[in-house]
């Protein structure tokens, strides 16, 4: 999946698969059919051996003894909520961590910006994640285990490595809060728009935008056009959105991708950590409104080829905001 988190690490990588904007499937591969909520599925077993100290919605103190062996998905709160119990349809704001259990080593964190907002409590999720998160309350702190694959490399011995092929991994999930998100833009239409840009129009029920390019020419001008305005909190430049997004490469107006499309899901990050033109054509924007962002590609990815991508490329995005954290 093409990803706006401009992240250098494949250690990164692994974390936000983790917790992605569909929720935990990604790393956790519990997601086949999570309608059929079993009694195998409903329940995970207890990750033993971790343990944290530390507050209510801080950062925790992870504790393990490592080369810590886990042979299934498990978890283990390690520190409970003291904030409003959490419920079917929440959508949650977190931060993680994620450690090698092999070498004990911290392969990624997100403390350092603001949470992800991205975590929408329902059956999206695998059955036993969401029994586990909706019995949570906010503010605590999470340990999921994940298995390494069966196949461990002939170094998986050396602690001197970061990681091998079938290494286990342990992420701390802390719920800070909650956040209103919509399904869709919601607002006011915006009737002075230049007549020369591309024309979007959106789908009166899913909101699901579909676009004229109108023989638009790039000028090498960055673009951020207010389709819909929206009436709710400001965007902050060092906050996270919520958003769902269709994108499209300009020179050759093919789509490369669209949150309606894989799902209707929605995707969750700070402003800090995406490319430029997202930076600056979101922040100051308000939740509920729908943005037409025309990006060069000095503001986007420059001469690097992306998924579906070509290096040197113009995009075109039309982005429903649909929550902030700030």
């Amino acid at each position: 999946m093409f990803n706006l988190h401009i992240r250098k690490s494949r250690w990164a990588k692994l974390a936000g698969a983790f917790l992605a904007a569909v929720g935990l499937c990604a790393a956790l591969a519990a997601c086949g059919n999570s309608s059929g909520s079993s009694s195998a599925s409903a329940s995970l077993p207890k990750l033993e051996g971790v343990s944290a100290t530390g507050e209510s919605g801080k950062q925790p103190d992870l504790h393990f003894k490592s080369p810590l062996t886990i042979s299934q998905k498990s978890y283990a709160v390690l520190i409970a909520g003291t904030g409003a119990k959490l419920k079917e349809g929440d959508t949650v704001c977190y931060q993680y961590m994620v450690y090698n259990a092999r070498t004990g080593a911290q392969i990624d964190s997100t403390w350092k910006q603001t949470p992800l907002c991205s975590l929408t409590l329902n059956s999206s999720l695998d059955a036993g994640y969401e029994q586990v998160l909706t019995s949570q309350n906010l503010g605590a702190s999470i340990a999921f285990g994940i298995p390494g694959s069966q196949e461990s490399s002939s170094s998986s011995s050396s602690s001197s490595a970061v990681a091998n092929s079938g290494d286990a991994y342990i992420s701390v999930m802390t719920l800070i809060s909650t956040v209103k998100t919509l399904s869709k833009a919601e607002g006011t239409q915006v009737t002075n728009i230049p007549s020369d840009l591309p024309k979007v129009t959106s789908n009166s029920s899913t909101g699901q935008p579909s676009i004229d390019f109108n023989n638009y020419k790039s000028n090498g001008q960055f673009v951020s056009q207010t389709i819909i305005k929206g009436d709710g909190p400001v965007v902050s430049s060092s906050g996270s959105v919520v958003v769902k997004y269709s994108g499209w490469v300009l020179s050759t107006k093919k789509q490369f991708q669209s949150t309606w499309s894989e799902g209707n899901t929605t995707a969750s990050f700070s402003l800090a950590n995406t490319i430029e033109g997202f930076q600056k054509g979101l922040s100051g924007q308000t939740v509920g409104s729908q943005v037409l962002l025309i990006i060069p590609p000095s503001m986007g990815y420059g001469s690097n080829a992306q998924s579906g991508i070509p290096a040197n490329s113009t995009l075109v995005f039309v982005v429903d905001i649909l929550g902030t954290s700030n």
